[in-house]
């Protein structure tokens, strides 16, 4: 009878000992668990190009503080940050209407186009080099012979000297002054601090309030002005939708408008 209790208790134990040993190999510790989302640490991540950096930046700032819900805002060249952006994007903003669109071809799984937002348009203008020694105050002084042009071939500016040249028949003129085409503003900006015989840039005025320390700004009258939009959108693959959408309803109430003002947007 002892001998049969005994062989019980003793099944009984293998039988526990067996299933802890399992339920421990299939239950990860908690630093290797796979959490059910990368946003799962209530951050909103938000990813697009360097220009809109400073207003988004700083409305995110304000946002956090006024709600408590923290904003990461990375910004720069796309190849820098796409990778990421793929894994835990819930916002993309782009730097013209045009770049999202190209953005949306390029990677169709990311984008929820039913959530496209405008937030506020920027003008163009011409930087020139602090105490404007070329003495260049509209684009037909961009014409005259020794005038070396910087041109971004992309990055929200693709087309833009060209627009504004065409009408008024400078596209020519203008063309042949052109000493340097890059691809984006961060490579814009490395050439202009490096190479100081480059003349002017015609770009965005925004682009003059974060390089104020090396650059004026020749604003182009009211009439001559060509203005781009600053796109915004949440991504399909946000499982923070609601605290995305309230921050980009923040962007476009008036205390945002203010700060987008201060950096250059209308």
């Amino acid at each position: 009878m002892k001998k049969t209790i005994f062989l019980s208790a003793l099944l009984l134990f293998v039988i526990t000992a067996a299933g802890l040993s399992a339920y421990a190999k299939d239950r990860k510790p908690a630093s290797q668990a796979t959490p059910n989302s990368s946003q799962s640490d209530h951050v909103i991540r938000v990813y697009g190009p360097g220009g809109p950096l400073g207003p988004i930046k700083e409305a995110a700032e304000h946002f956090s503080v006024e709600t408590g819900i923290k904003v990461e805002v990375t910004a720069g060249p796309e190849g820098n940050w796409i990778g990421k952006a793929k894994q835990d994007a819930d916002i993309i903003f782009g730097g013209s209407e045009y770049m999202l669109q190209d953005f949306i071809f390029n990677h169709p799984e990311i984008i929820d186009t039913k959530s496209r937002t405008e937030l506020y348009p920027r003008a163009a203008g011409i930087l020139v080099r602090k105490g404007n020694p070329k003495k260049i105050e509209n684009l037909e002084d961009l014409t005259k012979k020794g005038v070396k042009i910087l041109d971004v071939n992309g990055a929200g500016q693709l087309g833009l000297w060209e627009d504004l040249a065409g009408r008024k028949g400078l596209i020519e003129d203008i063309s042949q002054n052109i000493n340097l085409s890059v691809k984006s503003s961060a490579e814009a900006i490395e050439r202009w601090k490096s190479n100081s015989s480059l003349d002017a840039w015609i770009t965005y005025e925004s682009w003059h309030y974060r390089l104020q320390d090396v650059t004026d700004l020749v604003e182009l009258p009211e009439e001559e002005k060509l203005y781009r939009g600053t796109p915004i959108a949440l991504t399909k693959i946000t499982d923070q939708k609601k605290e995305a959408q309230q921050f980009i309803d923040y962007l476009r109430t008036e205390e945002s408008h203010q700060i987008f003002q201060k950096w250059g947007w209308k």
